[in-house]
């Protein structure tokens, strides 16, 4: 029997619909699944046989295939299990598949048949209500994401079972939207506390205002990384369509727990320079955010500027005017979002440095002997100056002595 359950699959940032199709015949017992998964899409009959043994149903004894499509593009994650469980369940006539009627379902499954939640429940939940789906069944951890989607009705199941009982006309409770996420504007690092740095500050304010990036340039300790960290608190808070990128963004990059709702504040990313090309702007098979993006609508500080190599600042030239990062690889490619506020701070350069120790110096050495007590008895003879030449400069530093130049021994 052949049976059809809609759900998503993600590959990269992008999420796009996938119809589960399962057909259980005659042949051997065994279990094949085909349309591109990856390793652990793969892996979904070794988590989906024993949910279905420990949560009461009956483990096909025949042939069963599964497909993903469409078959020509790649899927990660484990988001496809719940759809392949319930239709093994349906291929097999263990429950019926009437209400499946514009229904879609996402989650892990579990050995024991509970569901978890899975990363990116956000971009998946907004794919299928885009795609037409109407109704969505996910794990009750992330329902509350899911249902940021308007229009989208979520029912929240906790295991396998309460699935199969909604199916044979049970209820399932309605999953309400997550809150957003609380504002820590207040406890945050305010410019406000700083005394002093005039000019930094009124940079920094130009800055925010008009969306300009900026160098800081100073010494160690003069402020550069405090003031920097600071330009998140004077930027306007998130707007609802900034904060729901933003939110599917850093979901989809597991960097927020499932079941969260939409960020309030705007996002703060500081690397180390010693991080890869693929860490800064994005990379990897599947291809994943890198900083630039998870600065997207927010900040991206790259202290210590001068320690980072050329082929990294290299990078940054087109993504910072374009407003994208596009990652080609032979599977595919991926796009990427990149509005972010470049802020920098680095010490000067040595040839700098160097000046400014030498005349540091040198004033100290000059205010050192303007402060030296003269006798009196040289009237007239007031601090030395430097001079030009050795004899000009040694006589200046050590005054001839009278009684030297008399013939008496010293002090006569």
């Amino acid at each position: 029997m052949l049976s059809r359950v809609r759900t998503a699959a993600l590959w990269g940032l992008e999420a796009f619909p996938v119809e589960c199709e399962v057909d259980v015949g005659p042949g051997l017992p065994g279990f094949i699944l085909v349309g591109l998964p990856d390793a652990s899409a793969r892996e979904a009959r070794d988590r989906v046989w024993p949910a279905l043994r420990n949560g009461g149903f009956q483990v096909p004894d025949r042939h069963v295939t599964a497909s993903l499509a469409p078959a020509d593009r790649r899927k990660q994650g484990s988001a496809m299990d719940l759809a392949i469980a319930i239709a093994v369940l349906i291929a097999t006539n263990q429950v019926p598949g009437e209400r499946l009627a514009s229904t879609a379902a996402i989650g892990e499954v579990a050995l024991d048949g509970t569901l978890r939640p899975v990363g990116g429940t956000l971009a998946l939940a907004e794919c299928l209500w885009r795609s037409g789906v109407t109704r969505l069944i996910c794990p009750l951890g992330g329902a509350p994401e899911a249902a940021l989607v308007e229009g989208l009705e979520v029912l929240a199941a906790d295991r396998l079972a309460a699935v199969a009982d909604w199916l044979r006309d049970g209820e399932l409770p309605r999953a309400v939207a997550a809150a957003p996420d609380p504002d820590v504007t207040s406890g945050a690092e305010d410019l406000a506390d700083v005394r002093g740095q005039l000019v930094a500050r009124r940079a920094l304010e130009i800055a925010a205002a008009g969306g300009h990036h900026l160098l800081l340039v100073g010494p160690p300790g003069a402020g550069k990384s405090m003031l920097a960290r600071r330009v998140p608190g004077i930027l306007p808070p998130l707007a609802p369509e900034e904060a729901l990128v933003a939110t599917r963004l850093h979901s989809v990059a597991g960097l927020r727990p499932p079941g969260m709702g939409l960020m309030r504040n705007r996002p703060f990313r500081a690397p180390h320079h010693t991080l890869s090309r693929a860490a800064l702007i994005g990379g990897g098979s599947p291809p994943r955010p890198g900083e630039l993006s998870l600065a997207h609508h927010g900040v991206l500080f790259l202290d210590e500027l001068s320690e980072y190599g050329r082929a990294l600042l290299d990078a940054l030239r087109e993504p910072l005017e374009s407003g994208t990062i596009w990652i080609s690889r032979a599977s595919g490619t991926s796009r990427f979002p990149a509005r972010a506020l470049l802020v920098c701070a680095m010490n000067p350069c040595l040839s700098v440095a160097f000046f400014q120790l030498f005349r540091l110096q040198r004033e100290s050495s000059r205010d050192r002997w303007r402060s030296r007590p003269f006798p009196r008895r040289y009237p007239g003879l007031g601090p030395p100056q430097f001079a030009a030449s050795r004899r000009d400069r040694a006589s200046a530093i050590d005054p001839p002595d009278p009684c030297r130049q008399k013939g008496n021994p010293p002090g006569r």
